[in-house]
C-alpha cells in the first residue's frame, strides 16, 4: 500500500510556529506590514488624544488589517471580522486579534479623513522607489455604483407634481374636519381634532423629504448659475469688455429632468461603458503611463468628464511637484479650452476630438495627413493632425494601455462595483483609499524594498 505523510489534524505542537512562517516569504500580507511602518500615521493617532476607559486596538494593526482587506477585495465589516478568524494573512498582521465588525467599522469611519490621505503618502513612496516618471499620463474616468437604487430618485418636475397631490391631499382631510365639526369630539375624543391620521402622517413626511429634495436641486441651480456668470464675467474681462449680466443668479430655477436620489442626494444617474444608467458616482485617476502607479484620484457626481481635466492635473502637480510632460485622455475630455489650458503650461497633448473606437489603432486606419492645416485652423482641426501622425498614433496608443488595465484591476480584479457608504464625502474618501491600496501593490509586484521599522 501507498505510504503517505503523517497526518492528524489534532496533533498539538511542542513549540508554537512563529506568525512569520505561517506564509510564503514573499507573500503580499509582509509587505503591507512593511508599508505601514512607513506611513506617517500622526492624525490617526491624535484621534486617541485624552479618550477614556479599555485600552483601544492598535491603530497601526488597524491600518494593516483594512489595507490587506481592500487588497483582497474585502471591504465589508462583517467579513473582515470573518476573515480574521479564517485567513492566515489577517491573523499574522492583527497579530491574532480579533476586532469585531462594529469596532472595525467605527475605526474606518472615525479615521476616513486620515485614511483618504493614505493616497498622497503612496505616491510619495512611488516616487522616491524611481516607478512615478510622468513622461508621460494618462486620465480617465469611470462610473461606480452608490449605495442607492436609481427607483429611489425622483426628477425637479416629478416632485413638483406629487409636492401639489401631497399638499392637496393633506389640505382635504383638514377640509373634511371642518365640515364635521359637530362629531369632532365624539371622533376624535380628548384629542385637538387638527392631528393627522396614521395613513397619512407617511404622506406628511414624505411631503418634507420632497421639499427638502427640491430645496437641494434648487440651491444647484443657483451656485451653477453663479459659476456661469462668473465665467462669463471673466472672459468679458480678458476681452476687454464691459459686462453686464442677463440674469440674476438668485432667479435660476433647475431644469425638470435634473435628479435627486432620496437615498443617497449626492450621487446621479450615469450612463456607464455599457450605456446603462446607474446611481453612481463618477470617479477619476490619472496614472503614470510608465509604471501604472495613480498619481491623482477626483471623485465627483458629475457625469461628464470634461469638466474634471485641468483639476486633475493641478491636484497630479501638487501631489507629486512635478509637471507632466504630455498628458493623454479620450474624446470626453476634449474642449478648445481644455487643450488650450493645458498647453499654457506647456504640456503635450493628445486629445481626440471624437470617439476613436480601439479597432481603428490596430487596424492602422487612421491615413496619414497629406499637409499640416492652416494657421487659423481650429484646435479640433489641429488635434485631428496631430494624431494622424504615427509618431503621435503610437504614444497615444499607450492610453489604453495603462489606464484602462487600472481601472479593471480596481472594478474586477478587486471587486469594486458599487460602495458600501453614502455622501460625496464619504464616497471620495473611499475612492482615495482604493487608489492608494493599487498603488501599494503596484510598489509591491515592482519589488520595492521596504525598511522594516518592527
Amino acid at each position: 500500500m501507498k505510504r503517505f505523510k503523517e497526518y492528524d489534524i489534532r496533533q498539538s505542537y511542542l513549540l508554537p510556529p512563529s506568525p512569520q512562517e505561517w506564509l510564503p516569504a514573499d507573500h503580499v500580507a509582509y509587505f503591507i506590514d512593511n508599508v505601514v511602518d512607513q506611513f506617517d500615521l500622526t492624525e490617526v493617532f491624535a484621534g486617541y488624544e485624552g479618550t477614556k476607559g479599555q485600552p483601544p486596538y492598535h491603530p497601526e494593526m488597524m491600518v494593516r488589517v483594512w489595507l490587506y482587506g481592500y487588497c483582497v477585495g474585502i471591504r465589508s465589516s462583517r467579513k473582515l471580522e470573518r476573515a480574521l478568524y479564517e485567513d492566515v494573512g489577517f491573523r499574522m498582521l492583527s497579530g491574532n486579534q480579533q476586532p469585531d465588525h462594529w469596532t472595525l467599522s467605527e475605526f474606518r469611519r472615525r479615521h476616513l479623513g486620515a485614511l483618504k490621505g493614505l493616497f498622497v503618502q503612496t505616491v510619495k513612496l512611488a516616487q522616491q522607489a524611481g516607478l512615478v516618471k510622468l513622461g508621460q499620463v494618462a486620465i480617465d474616468g469611470t462610473k461606480l455604483k452608490a449605495n442607492a437604487s436609481k427607483h429611489k430618485a425622483m426628477s425637479y418636475a416629478q416632485m413638483e407634481k406629487e409636492e401639489r397631490r401631497l399638499r392637496e391631499q393633506i389640505a382635504r382631510y383638514f377640509e373634511e374636519v371642518e365640515t364635521t365639526d359637530r362629531s369632532e369630539d365624539e371622533r376624535c375624543g380628548s384629542k385637538r381634532g387638527d392631528e393627522l391620521p396614521d395613513h397619512l402622517k407617511t404622506e406628511a413626511q414624505r411631503l418634507e423629504v420632497i421639499r427638502n429634495a427640491m430645496a437641494q436641486l434648487e440651491e444647484e441651480a443657483r451656485q451653477k448659475a453663479e459659476a456661469e456668470q462668473e465665467k462669463r464675467r471673466e472672459k468679458a474681462n480678458r476681452d476687454g469688455r464691459d459686462y453686464r449680466p442677463r440674469n440674476d443668479p438668485q432667479d435660476a430655477v433647475p431644469s425638470p429632468k435634473a435628479q435627486c436620489n432620496f437615498t443617497d442626494s449626492d450621487s446621479r444617474i450615469m450612463k456607464n461603458a455599457d450605456n446603462a444608467f446607474i446611481q453612481g458616482y463618477n470617479g477619476q485617476i490619472a496614472v503614470d503611463v510608465d509604471s501604472q502607479i495613480i498619481v491623482a484620484a477626483q471623485l465627483s457626481n458629475q457625469a461628464a468628464d470634461g469638466p474634471h481635466l485641468v483639476g486633475m492635473v493641478e491636484q497630479l502637480e501638487e501631489v507629486t511637484g512635478q509637471r507632466p510632460q504630455e498628458v493623454l485622455a479620450d474624446a470626453g475630455y476634449f474642449s478648445k479650452d481644455n487643450v488650450t489650458a493645458l498647453q499654457g503650461r506647456r504640456m503635450s497633448v493628445l486629445i481626440p476630438p471624437q470617439r476613436i473606437r480601439h479597432r481603428q489603432w490596430r487596424e492602422s486606419s487612421v491615413s496619414p495627413p497629406a499637409s499640416p492645416p492652416s494657421e487659423d485652423a481650429s484646435v479640433s482641426e489641429w488635434m485631428r493632425y496631430q494624431l494622424k501622425l504615427p509618431e503621435n498614433q503610437e504614444r497615444y496608443c499607450m492610453r489604453q494601455q495603462s489606464v484602462e488595465p487600472v481601472f479593471g484591476q480596481i472594478k474586477q480584479a478587486r471587486g469594486l462595483r458599487q460602495f458600501l457608504v453614502r455622501g460625496l464625502e464619504k464616497v471620495s474618501a473611499l475612492w482615495q483609499l482604493e487608489c492608494a491600496v493599487h498603488n501599494v501593490l503596484k510598489l509591491y509586484r515592482a519589488g520595492v524594498i521596504l525598511e522594516s521599522t518592527g
